[in-house]
Order: C-alpha cells, then sequence, then structure tokens
C-alpha cells in the first residue's frame, strides 16, 4: 500500500475530501515522528511499537571492490507488531 492508497482509504472511510484525508495523514504521521524524536517510542495500542533502536559499529564490504570498509554506528526506528495484529497476519 503507498501512501496514495492510504490517502484515498481514508477518504472512502470518513467521507472526507481526498484533500482533507491527505491533510489527516500527513497529520498523523507527522504526530508519530515527533513522538518516536521526543520520547524515542510511540505506542499503537492494537497495531504496534515503534522504538530508537542503535546499530553498532561495523565492518561491511564494498560490493563492487570488494573493499572493507567502515561503517559508523548510527540510529534508525524499529517496529514491534501488536499481539492482535501478529495474529491477524
Amino acid at each position: 500500500m503507498t501512501k496514495a492508497d492510504l490517502v484515498e482509504s481514508v477518504a472512502k472511510a470518513t467521507g472526507l475530501s481526498k484533500r482533507g484525508a491527505a491533510a489527516a495523514v500527513d497529520a498523523t504521521i507527522a504526530g508519530i515522528a515527533k513522538g518516536i524524536k521526543k520520547e524515542k517510542r510511540f505506542a499503537i495500542s492494537s497495531f504496534g511499537t515503534f522504538t530508537v533502536r542503535k546499530r553498532k559499529a561495523r565492518t561491511g564490504r564494498n560490493p563492487r571492490t570488494g573493499e572493507e570498509i567502515k561503517i559508523a554506528a548510527s540510529k534508525t526506528v524499529g517496529f514491534k507488531p501488536a499481539p492482535t495484529l501478529k495474529a491477524a497476519l
């Protein structure tokens, strides 16, 4: 599903125009991002939990040359589905 598909689905489910649904989807995504940045965690009870995860520095390989390269430590966002979502899959 793409963002456009999600906007269309929200528009049909709520009766909003596509422009209004797009604004709602954008506001929701911005709220989730703000929550993750501020508290390092964002949970939706029947959907799942987004958390900030740390990746350690490691050694990798350049696929073209095979040369070893150092990959710096970084942060990423992980997702753990709620049991109800996981059971529905």
